[in-house]
C-alpha cells in the first residue's frame, strides 16, 4: 500500500532541509579553509566535526578552537603515560615534565579562547571597541597555546629515539589544528564578527 501524498510530500521536505544543511556547512567549511595554514587537515577536522551545524564563521571558529582542545588533551594523556614509561633518561624525562606543563597551559589557553568566542558581543551589535578588545584577547590566547606547542616539541632537539619521534607526531598535530584555528579567529576579526550565515 502506497503511503499517502502527505506523508511523501513530508518526506521531500525534511531530505531537502537536510540536504541543505549538510552543503551549506560543506560549503563555509571548503571556502572557509581554501587560505588556512593547513587546508587539508582543516578541510578533514571541521568536515568531520560532531558537534552542532556549523552554519557561520563564529561558530566556525568555535568549532576549530573545540577541535584544537581534543587533540591538545588527546595529546596531554599519552605524554602523561609515556612520561612514566622513561625511566632513568634524564634527558627525555625532563623534555616530557616540560611538554606536559606546556600542553597543559595549551589546553588552559584554548579554553579561554573559546570562552571569549562564545561571548564574541561583535555578532549581537556590540561597540567596535569592545569587539576589538575580546579578539585581542582570543588571538593572544590561541597564539600562546601555538607557542607551547612549539617550545614542547623544541625540548627534543638532540634527542633521537621513538619517544621523540612520537612525541613530535602528537604534537605536530596538535600545533597544526591550532595554527588553523587561529588562522579562523582571524578571519573573524577581518568580518567584525558578523554572522555569515549560509544560505543555499
Amino acid at each position: 500500500m502506497a503511503p499517502p501524498p502527505q506523508k511523501l510530500f513530508l518526506a521531500v521536505i525534511v531530505t531537502a532541509v537536510i540536504v541543505t544543511v549538510t552543503t551549506g556547512n560543506e560549503d563555509i567549511v571548503h571556502s572557509s579553509c581554501v587560505h588556512a595554514s593547513y587546508p587539508s587537515l582543516c578541510v578533514r577536522t571541521l568536515s568531520t566535526y560532531s558537534g552542532p551545524t556549523i552554519t557561520n564563521r563564529r561558530e566556525l571558529a568555535q568549532a576549530a578552537v573545540k577541535i584544537s582542545i581534543s587533540h591538545a588533551q588527546t595529546a596531554a594523556k599519552k605524554l602523561a603515560v609515556v612520561q612514566d614509561t622513561v625511566g632513568k633518561k634524564k634527558r627525555e624525562k625532563a623534555a616530557l615534565v616540560d611538554c606536559v606543563e606546556m600542553i597543559g597551559d595549551s589546553v588552559d589557553e584554548l579554553s579561554r579562547t573559546l570562552g571569549v568566542l562564545k561571548h564574541l558581543h561583535g555578532v549581537s551589535g556590540g561597540s567596535a571597541k569592545e569587539f576589538r578588545w575580546q579578539m585581542s584577547n582570543a588571538q593572544t590566547w590561541a597564539s600562546a597555546a601555538l607557542t607551547d606547542d612549539y617550545t614542547c616539541l623544541d625540548g627534543f632537539q638532540g634527542i633521537d629515539g621513538e619517544i621523540k619521534t612520537e612525541v613530535k607526531q602528537w604534537m605536530t598535530k596538535v600545533a597544526r589544528v591550532t595554527s588553523n584555528a587561529l588562522y579562523m579567529i582571524n578571519q573573524l576579526d577581518e568580518t567584525r564578527g558578523k554572522p555569515h550565515v549560509v544560505r543555499p
